[in-house]
């Protein structure tokens, strides 16, 4: 028969170590002033960064608004210069065109002055009642406008009188016609055109041309005080003014 296990002490001895407390409380105390440490590195490290960061985004921003309102600038001198540069080139164009006009005008100006030179002037040739030129404008509605020049300067201070008529020879449908007087006014026994003049004087007209005729030549006959002039002229047709 096996004797009973004795009883368990109830209590424990452990030494007493207050050094141990001591150290921890240290070793906690250093690892918080390491993270405090560490954090204040960091804050010291990127803080430089970050505000050089914001220095050049700040820059930048600035450059874009001056970029934007220098394009806003440039965009409407860009506009105004398109329409100086429109208003310059159709004030240009109506200038060339008045130049144009002008220098055609003096043209003719000096071409009635050498005319009229050599109708009135003392070294002028001396003729009777004639025909200086004829040429025929087209008109609106297929009609064409006639305007015939009568001059004389044989009887300086006389007055020639009388009647005119025109007559137009072409081809039509491959033959040879010719159109009389009463064919191209369009009124059967239609009276000649009268004129009155001293020195010189311009009839003017419209007859008519039938369809598919081509004019080649131009007949104009003047009859005054008992005599007949008649003279002819290639057909001359010059464009409408204005064009």
């Amino acid at each position: 028969m096996s004797s009973p296990a004795p009883d368990k002490p109830r209590f424990v001895i452990v030494p007493h170590r207050p050094h141990v407390r001591v150290l921890l409380a240290l070793g906690l105390g250093l690892w918080l002033l390491s993270l405090v440490a560490v954090g204040y590195w960091a804050s010291s490290r990127a803080a430089p960064g970050l505000a050089k960061a914001r220095a050049e985004l700040a820059l930048t921003a600035k450059r874009a608004t001056e970029a934007e309102a220098l394009v806003k600038q440039l965009k409407q001198r860009v506009a105004t210069l398109g329409r100086s540069d429109q208003i310059s080139r159709s004030a240009n164009t109506e200038l060339q065109a008045s130049l144009a006009e002008r220098e055609e005008e003096v043209s003719g100006l000096r071409a009635d002055v050498a005319f009229y030179e050599r109708l009135v002037g003392a070294t002028g040739q001396r003729r009777g009642l004639s025909v200086h030129e004829a040429f025929f404008t087209p008109e609106e509605g297929g009609t064409w406008r006639y305007t015939i020049t009568l001059t004389q300067n044989l009887n300086r201070g006389a007055i020639s009188k009388g009647e005119a008529r025109v007559s137009v020879e072409g081809v039509s449908g491959g033959r040879l016609r010719s159109l009389r007087w009463d064919d191209l006014v369009q009124k059967p026994g239609a009276p000649g055109q009268p004129f009155s003049f001293r020195y010189f004087q311009q009839l003017e007209g419209s007859v008519v041309l039938p369809e598919g005729f081509t004019p080649q030549r131009v007949r104009v006959q003047l009859r005054s005080d008992g005599s007949t002039v008649d003279q002819a002229f290639p057909w001359q047709a010059e464009a409408p003014r204005g064009e």
